[in-house]
């Protein structure tokens, strides 16, 4: 049976009266800066806003706040008035939704509010009411950009409540910022930033918090809607972790002077707090957080990146007034504005009115920005940006950057029954081509289900083109697959790392190459022929031994015999149907190889199936070929990773045996995820198991280990872990000295 709360005795504000009294009215002016729709500005930021915290309701009323994003424009504008993103599970959204979109390094934040129009999959549609800029005092009160301060020390609690929960209480104690999402009982819905030194929320007991609610621009739109319907929720940030805090409860308005006052700062209390009954709180990984890198250098933006949103919601002032009574004259704002220099004299204005602000709440004075450069924080250098990454450690300013490259799907080109080839191009006005070296692969991330999804595939087109070339056999159970095969269509979007992989041609070839794939392995086979004979000498050769199961699965067929046909004496294609012919085995290979009579030069190239692989070695060895000369590609499955802890761990990173850093690695994180999204220099290029980039000693702690992976028993043995694939059930430390 629940017990009562003990703070339910602390005085209550249930009318409006009374909040406005303590809080006071917003002036007409924070009003008219509402727009009904995204104008130019609004879809500017959001091309460029990589986050965004959003709040809704399931269809049994379950309040909801999480972050999502994890790229620049992963909310697509489809018109003025509607907008579709990524949102992934639990729960299915109903209703009233809201948004605001955080710019890492700026201080303001974009508000969105709608209702839901659609859902397919993950992809949810919405439909837009209200858009409107808000202050940077949140941001500012919580120094979300600036290094983070060390936590509090955690005080031990009563009870046995939902914040009892496994690392909870530390997260709190560490958490600054937190996006808090309530509702009304008119069909609106609000989420909105709040910010503290320290703890943003305060623990009271297993099961109840507090919120300061501190001076701001009077809209208070959290404390009416808690005025009519007192359920809410809220996801927490920890400046440096990728994990989130999700919570939900009950909450409530109060102004008791003995509970503000212990929030006082600098002897000034807050002039209100929320008092929140919890229902739920849990530490979650968080794919948007960890993939937009909040807290590295390269992911604060510009100056010239986005518009200044103080000058974007002067910009919405003017509108607002045009088509309201007794507002200011829109032909007069719009005239000041157009003031060359007057942006920028704004801004300054703006950051000394928050600095005042700050000092009169009892903020000690930081000197807050909230545009362009942080303290703390250098500049990326523009030599550093764009640095292309195909293996072990991609490091900016002793950061790690994330390669991640947003490709749009430009065609869906079947090849057989079972297998389909992708072709992909940059998004954008621009786009660049894919270098790289004939038969590597390259990672494909998608959202499915609202997570991502990576698995590896190889390039089967030639380097240098702006398109990339991938080809997929469908998998039985394969999720990614067989996504590939059902959902994906013209203009869907994905991402792409690489390249990866040490199985390609040579940069200076040799007169004479034999392949020998099966199945899907002849991708990277196509690669290599497809650019040997468009910029080959003539005198090169190139044979290729292909098995497949029957007629119609051979990948590429047409092609083949086309290439072959056109270029006697330098391509022969040599087919194997094992539905007729039987399994290809080493007599077979032995044969086909003595038949050809290779150079003793010759380089060889296997992918396929591992009994394949191991006879075609079988055979090279019996013949003499130098091991140089034989290059193998051998695939994992790439599956999710299997056991995972259930609490956050630390993780502590060595080189050489020097410190480097640490990470807290949340529930479902890998051990490179977490490492990465803290800054570390981690070693990495496919992230999917398959290259052994990733590989890292483990010093101490234990982890599970997702299989079947490319590590050898030995690698095993000596204590070695792909970081990639790999989870911490407990503390853990790391040497990432390249072995």
């Amino acid at each position: 049976m629940r017990q009562a709360n003990p703070w339910s005795a602390l005085r209550r504000l249930t009318t409006e009266a009374e909040v406005e009294a303590t809080v006071g009215r917003p002036a007409s002016v924070i009003m008219l800066k509402q727009i009904s729709a995204l104008d130019e500005g609004c879809r500017t930021v959001l091309a460029g806003c990589p986050i965004a915290a959003v709040g809704y309701r399931d269809a049994d009323g379950t309040s909801r706040t999480t972050f999502v994003g994890g790229t620049p424009g992963f909310a697509r504008v489809h018109s003025p008035t509607r907008l579709s993103f990524a949102l992934p599970g639990p729960g299915d959204p109903h209703g009233p939704i809201s948004f605001f979109f955080l710019l890492p390094g700026v201080g303001e934040v974009l508000r969105v509010n709608g209702s839901v129009a659609a859902r397919q999959g993950a992809e949810t549609t919405v439909d837009i009411r209200e858009a409107y800029v808000h202050c940077a005092q949140a941001v500012l009160r919580s120094r979300l950009w600036q290094p983070p301060s060390p936590a509090e020390p955690v005080a031990g609690i009563t009870g046995d409540g939902p914040l009892c929960r496994p690392g909870v209480v530390e997260f709190l104690a560490a958490a600054p910022f937190l996006a808090l999402s309530t509702w009304d009982d008119s069909g609106g819905s609000d989420t909105s930033p709040r910010g503290d030194r320290q703890a943003v929320a305060r623990v009271l007991d297993g099961r109840t918090l507090v919120v300061p609610d501190r001076k701001g621009n009077k809209r208070a739109d959290t404390l009416h809607n808690l005025l009519r319907d007192d359920r809410l929720s809220f996801a927490a940030l920890v400046p440096g972790r990728s994990g989130v805090l999700q919570v939900r409860g009950r909450g409530a308005i109060t102004d008791d002077p003995a509970l503000l006052e212990t929030m006082a700062l600098r002897g000034m209390p807050p002039h209100l707090a929320l008092l929140i009954d919890v229902e739920h709180a849990e530490v979650t990984g968080n794919d948007a957080v960890a993939r937009s890198r909040l807290w590295t250098p390269g992911a604060r933006l510009g100056r010239d990146t986005v518009p200044d949103l103080m000058a974007l919601g002067g910009e919405h002032l003017a509108a607002g007034s045009a088509a309201a009574e007794g507002g200011p004259p829109a032909f007069l704002l719009r005239a000041v504005g157009a003031i060359p220099g007057m942006t920028r004299l704004l801004r300054l204005v703006i950051d000394r009115l928050y600095r005042s602000g700050l000092r009169k709440e009892g903020y000690e004075d930081d000197g807050p920005t909230t545009r362009g450069r942080h303290r703390g924080f250098p500049r990326r250098r523009p030599a550093d940006a764009g640095r292309p990454v195909t293996g072990g450690r991609a490091v900016t300013g002793g950061r790690a950057e994330d390669p991640l490259r947003e490709v749009r799907v430009a065609e869906v080109r079947g090849e057989t029954p079972s297998a389909v080839t992708l072709v992909l191009e940059d998004v954008g006005e621009s786009p660049g081509s894919f270098d790289f070296r004939p038969g590597q692969f390259f990672t494909l991330v998608a959202d499915i289900g609202g997570r991502p999804v990576r698995r590896a595939y190889s390039a089967s087109s030639a380097p240098g083109s702006p398109r990339l070339e991938v080809t997929v056999k469908r998998v039985e159970d394969g999720r990614f697959s067989t996504h590939a095969h059902q959902n994906l269509r013209v203009g869907d979007r994905i991402a792409v790392r690489g390249p990866s992989g040490s199985f390609h041609a040579e940069p200076q070839p040799p007169d004479e190459i034999v392949l020998v794939a099966a199945g899907s392995g002849v991708t990277p086979m196509m690669s290599m022929i497809r650019t040997r004979l468009a910029v080959g000498s003539g005198r090169d050769r190139i044979a290729l031994l292909y098995s497949s199961r029957t007629a119609q699965e051979v990948i590429f067929a047409e092609e083949l015999t086309r290439l072959a046909t056109d270029n006697p004496g330098r391509l022969s294609v040599t087919h194997v149907l094992t539905h007729w012919d039987g399994r290809l085995d080493a007599a077979g290979v032995r044969r086909w190889i003595t038949g050809l009579s290779p150079a003793p030069g010759a380089h060889y190239y296997t992918c396929g199936p591992v009994p394949l692989m191991d006879a075609v070695q079988d055979v090279l060895t019996e013949l003499g070929v130098p091991a140089e000369l034989v290059h193998h590609e051998r695939y994992t499955s790439g599956a999710d990773t299997g056991t995972a802890g259930t609490v956050p761990q630390e993780m502590a990173v060595e080189e050489d045996g020097r410190p480097v850093g640490t990470a807290v690695v949340e529930p479902g994180q890998t051990l490179l995820d977490a490492g990465l999204a803290a800054g570390l220099p981690m070693p990495y290029s496919c992230t999917v198991g398959n290259c052994g980039d990733c590989m890292v000693r483990l010093r101490a702690g234990e982890v599970t280990l997702n299989e079947p992976n490319c590590l050898t028993p030995r690698q095993k043995a000596d204590g070695h872990v792909l970081a990639c694939v790999s989870c911490p059930l407990s503390k853990v430390t790391l040497d990432i000295t390249d072995p």
